[in-house]
């Protein structure tokens, strides 16, 4: 019966209005809803690269006309960003944000400059962080200037936006075959403009996995050492954050790129910072703790992500490859 197949066919194309925070893309055509919040979705990367030269090309216009200096330009342009972020995130609202903070952090604990880390899953990560910052960081927390990968600025827009912020490149040795080793002297180069940084009043920003990472589902990429060995030598902290869901916005893959196929987004601070005691120990609390929440948008159970979080399951099984490699053949 050829009316009834064009009648279930047209059932099934249609979107229940109560799902519209989280579906899955048909393959075929889009509904309505889907192509609703792609559209808002390229608006609003489209709002941002017009908004963000225009927002920082004054900035600069004062400081060269000596209205400010150096610092205050950086702060006010990132400023500017997240303004502009969050407001045109809130008109083109193609995104379900869930925001996951602790319930009780005291304000002096984002006041002390730290050093930020958080898992990388889509173009779309610094936007959402920008746009969300009050939220997860707070109303008073210090602003951050983020380390990227300099080849980023091959995008004129990047390279306006993330000089205007004083943000700080880092060259990579190869960036082809995963290897997430620094050309080291554009690491000397980035302590110098990290110490500065902190003597400015920002705190400091890094994506441990160093690229984007296609597959988050299945965990992070391998974790670079930059973010310990920097907190080392400032004898900083590092705080963890954790995104899910960007990717289902605009997909690291390009052959899938902005194939929306949810709206849902998380983003999640974790109570505390830490000085870690080796790499090793900052590698596998954020491949536990931040990887679980960006392959499942859930946390660990309770009690194994404080002791991640507290240190204690580091130290629990460090004394159980000592006690094994002291134990006889």
């Amino acid at each position: 019966d050829v009316r009834g197949l064009r009648a279930a066919a047209t059932k099934a194309s249609r979107c229940d209005p109560s799902a519209t925070d989280s579906f899955v893309r048909p393959e075929k055509p889009l509904s309505v809803f889907v192509a609703f919040f792609q559209a808002a979705m390229c608006s609003f990367i489209a709002s941002m690269c017009v908004t963000l030269p225009i927002s920082v090309s004054v900035v600069k216009l004062l400081e060269k006309c000596g209205a400010i200096d150096t610092t205050r330009r950086e702060n006010l342009s990132l400023r500017a960003g997240k303004f502009w972020a969050r407001w045109l995130m809130r008109i083109l609202p193609f995104a379900s944000v869930d925001v996951v903070v602790p319930e009780e952090t005291a304000p002096e604990e984002l006041q002390e400059p730290t050093i930020w880390v958080c898992n990388h899953i889509s173009m779309l990560d610094i936007f959402m962080l920008m746009a969300q910052d009050k939220k997860v960081r707070g109303k008073k927390a210090r602003p951050l200037k983020i380390i990227y990968w300099k080849t980023l600025e091959n995008n004129p827009v990047n390279k306006l936006f993330f000089k205007a912020c004083g943000f700080i490149p880092v060259e990579m040795e190869d960036n082809k075959d995963g290897d997430n080793s620094y050309n080291m002297s554009s690491f000397k180069t980035l302590l110098k403009m990290s110490k500065k940084a902190f003597e400015d009043g920002f705190d400091i920003g890094i994506l441990p996995e160093g690229q984007l990472n296609p597959t988050p589902e299945k965990g992070l990429r391998p974790i670079f050492s930059g973010a310990f060995t920097l907190a080392k030598m400032s004898r900083r902290p590092i705080r963890m954050m954790a995104l899910s869901g960007t990717q289902n916005l605009w997909h690291a893959d390009d052959a899938i790129g902005m194939d929306v196929r949810s709206r849902k987004v998380k983003v999640r601070r974790y109570p505390s910072g830490r000085k870690f005691s080796s790499s090793e120990e900052f590698a596998e609390t954020f491949k536990n703790v931040v990887g679980e929440f960006g392959a499942t948008g859930n946390d660990l159970p309770d009690n194994e992500l404080n002791a991640w979080i507290d240190g204690s399951r580091w130290a629990e099984i460090q004394a159980k490859n000592t006690e094994e490699n002291l134990a006889p053949a």
